[in-house]
């Protein structure tokens, strides 16, 4: 059975999407974050077959939406992140992985792209299962989906920078460089800024996020009933 590897930040404000302020307060921001991460953890938990695993930076407790978080990930074991950089957290994640379910392939997603669904992530799992490694490149040049046969293998994006519009290329090639056999997975846009968060609420309108977005947006129309819920004041 394939563990499905989710990388999150607990959503405290003023760590977790700054780069959505403004418009976003550092609070709304983080609302925005933990409406993300509960959407795909809800697609996470619509996929069969797979072992969810969370690697989390911080702690739930301390951010936004903690008890709708903890709710929602109860059971799942947690791995507390590692590294300096992303780069080495992911590569300890799958490390850490590879250690606790020796034998079984990663596919590891984030916490921005909310509007993935359960089939989308199955689709991924079963193309894993016919190569060595998946990766699925963001259209900022990123990546937004990881699948190794291998886990250890990871440890290749260590020398591999994140965060630019050449990270899912060198990726592939780091991957390709240890001899792997690696396929392509759909393109997809993750959230970073306004721009991308309007575009994903499109994409997913019936989700937390994109009501937390429409939320911000038009403030006086949106009920709050219907925004994410729990969480400190």
């Amino acid at each position: 059975m394939t563990v499905l590897l989710l990388l999150a930040k607990a959503p405290v404000p003023g760590a977790v999407k700054t780069r959505l302020c403004p418009p976003a307060t550092p609070r709304r921001a983080a609302r925005l974050a933990a409406a993300a991460l509960l959407d795909t953890v809800d697609a996470i938990h619509g996929t069969e077959a797979v072992t969810p695993v969370l690697a989390l930076a911080g702690r739930l407790s301390d951010g936004v939406g903690a008890v709708e978080l903890a709710e929602a990930t109860a059971g799942w074991p947690v791995l507390p992140q590692r590294g300096d950089d992303l780069a080495n957290r992911i590569a300890h994640a799958h490390a850490d992985v590879a250690d606790a379910w020796p034998g079984r392939p990663v596919f590891q997603i984030g916490m921005d792209t909310p509007q993935l669904t359960p089939a989308r992530l199955s689709a991924a799992v079963r193309r894993l299962a016919d190569g060595d490694a998946v990766l699925g490149r963001a259209t900022d040049g990123g990546w937004w989906g990881l699948g190794l046969r291998d886990p250890r293998q990871a440890g290749a994006l260590r020398t591999v920078p994140t965060s630019t519009p050449d990270t899912c290329r060198l990726t592939w090639a780091a991957l390709r460089g240890r001899g792997l056999r690696v396929a392509p997975l759909p393109v997809l846009r993750d959230v970073d800024v306004w721009a991308d968060a309007l575009a994903v609420a499109a994409l997913a309108p019936g989700g937390r996020f994109a009501r937390e977005v429409a939320a911000l947006r038009h403030p006086t129309t949106v009920p709050r009933r219907r925004a994410l819920t729990g969480g400190r004041p």
